[in-house]
């Protein structure tokens, strides 16, 4: 029993630098604006703006065709812009319980859907006698352009979600996206 204390070694270490448990600072992930998924997301964002702001620039409530149109582009280009600061921040990786492609890939393919609806209704209620006659038929070209993005991001996120192209080494270097 004398011999205890010589063979015990106490060390002190200090806490690491910033306080131990802090929560690391939100920095934006580049490398995601530069994949596809972020580029295809940014091209959504763009576009989605273009087809709400030209709606909203007419009198949309007379005619219940663009109040749906507006809220469909409203709606979802809100929806892309929380998906979008998600993977910027990379907040995705610390919500790693929700299964983020299956998530992607059900939004992406509802946001076909709606756009498709929205594009349909849209074409469909263009009046070449209107004064807004410009902005209707631009709401309904990039009504189709968007419609067409978010059915690119539904195949691409079905993929992501079989896993297709790549192994998990990959994916978790990619830090889940192409």
């Amino acid at each position: 029993m004398a011999e205890f204390p010589s063979k015990v070694s106490t060390r002190t270490s200090s806490p690491a630098q910033g306080g131990g448990a802090a929560v690391s600072a939100l920095r934006p992930d580049l490398g995601f604006v530069r994949s596809g998924l972020g580029a295809l997301m940014l091209l959504q964002l763009v576009l989605g703006l273009l087809v709400w702001a030209l709606i909203a620039n007419t009198p949309y409530h007379l005619y219940p065709a663009y109040g749906w149109v507006m809220f469909v582009a409203v709606f979802l280009w809100l929806v892309t812009i929380v998906f979008f600061i998600l993977y910027l921040f990379q907040l995705h990786v610390k919500l790693y319980m929700v299964p983020w492609p299956l998530v992607l890939l059900i939004f992406n393919v509802g946001a076909t859907v709606l756009y498709v609806t929205a594009f349909i209704s849209c074409s469909a209620s263009v009046e070449l006698t209107s004064r807004q006659y410009n902005q209707h038929a631009a709401a309904s070209f990039f009504s189709c352009l968007v419609m067409i993005a978010y059915g690119v991001s539904a195949f691409f996120s079905f993929q992501a979600w079989r896993g297709v192209g790549s192994n998990a080494a990959t994916s978790q270097m990619a830090g889940g996206y192409a």
